[in-house]
């Protein structure tokens, strides 16, 4: 895209950098969380997915800045990312008290609901490593600055972890740009997160501080309405395909509101149930105005945590091709698509699984 000055992969050791946490996923597969006798485990975070998600399934170099407590459960989580392929040496290694008393891991027990049984994640992160992280912990003029980094990516989840949390994102962000890195932020808006803190007052107070250091900004519709404010007359939790009208106005006013804004991604998605939902999404440019991808209607879904951001992984890595934004769109849907009929909450998508649904390819068996 002509808008987004990228800097040249040959300047850089890093195509992506994810600032987030990441936590352990325990799984307890089709059954329920209250009933398991076993979990299966992965690795997850919203942040943390985009960058694997380039890394695994786009095939880019990346790393992930997050602060894990020194014992087998953060190892467990290193072994993880290093089987997804990101770099963990900004990984900021936290000694361990012995007893979670003053440092921890992030836990996420999520099952994954089928039918009319929904999605239920139950997360366990107070105090931890990453939620403690502040400014000054990471050398950020080291990474964007010698080093070199052509995209970063962070978010609305990390952000609400803690005061110090949002501080960091600031930092981060703020010497990106001065080093001339693309910074996308998904606003992930989670209630759950904001609750004892404030709610969606103080959600909105620390996403619009940030907002200004954004180019590339994804979210849902509740997550514009939630983090920055922005309703959306008429539309509910759903974005069906027949609001699409109303979600670009809503697109518009944002744009208006934050001009560093130069692009702006959502997901549209109306569940009919846990296994069955409407899927899509949106792009605007300034140049281009508001594009559409193709709107898979009743896609069947195995687990649903994480569809967004393949999506955004899947933008990003059209953004960093040089693609058109119908193009990128078109990649971000295929991939959150693909992601969602996979467990876990990281990709297990090829790239050319992700251009072939992009270009139309459906199903049938590869031989």
């Amino acid at each position: 895209m002509s808008q987004l000055a990228i800097r040249p992969a040959s300047e850089c050791r890093y195509d992506a950098v994810s600032l987030g946490e990441v936590m352990l996923r325990l799984d307890p597969g089709e059954g329920r969380v209250r009933t398991a006798r076993s979990f299966r485990a992965w690795e997850g975070g919203g942040e943390y997915n985009v960058t694997r998600g380039l890394r695994r399934a786009f095939g880019l170099r990346g790393a992930i800045v997050t602060a894990l407590a020194d014992n087998e459960v953060g190892r467990l989580v290193e072994d993880f990312m290093l089987q997804g392929g990101v770099d963990t040496q900004f990984v900021k290694w936290v000694p361990y008290d012995g007893i979670g008393r003053e440092v921890r891991n992030g836990l996420n027990f999520t099952e994954r609901g089928f039918g009319v049984r929904g999605a239920v994640g139950v997360s366990d992160r107070g105090h931890t490593a990453a939620s403690q992280l502040k400014p000054g912990d990471i050398d950020w003029e080291h990474l964007f600055g010698d080093l070199g980094v052509r995209w970063l990516h962070t978010g609305g989840i990390f952000a609400a972890l803690s005061e110090s949390a949002a501080e960091t994102v600031i930092e981060a962000v703020q010497i990106a740009k001065k080093h001339g890195t693309i910074v996308s932020y998904d606003l992930n808006y989670r209630p759950s997160l904001w609750r004892s803190i404030g709610g969606q007052a103080k959600a909105q107070e620390v996403n619009r501080a940030i907002a200004p250091f954004i180019d590339v900004m994804i979210g849902n519709e509740e997550d514009f309405t939630a983090s920055l404010g922005f309703e959306v007359e008429g539309v509910d939790d759903n974005l069906s395909a027949l609001e699409v009208d109303k979600f670009a106005a809503m697109i518009e006013t944002a744009a208006a509101a934050f001009p560093n804004f130069q692009v702006i991604g959502t997901t549209m998605r109306t569940v009919h149930s846990a296994s069955i939902n409407d899927w899509g999404a949106l792009a605007w440019s300034r140049e281009t105005g508001v594009v559409q991808s193709t709107h898979r209607e009743r896609l069947e879904i195995m687990d649903r945590v994480g569809g967004g951001d393949s999506f955004a992984s899947g933008l990003i890595y059209g953004l960093l091709d040089g693609q058109p934004l119908q193009t990128a769109v078109e990649y971000g849907a295929a991939h959150g698509a693909l992601a969602m009929t996979t467990p876990g909450d990281t990709t297990m998508v090829t790239k050319a699984e992700v251009l072939k649904l992009a270009g139309g390819g459906n199903a049938r068996v590869d031989r």
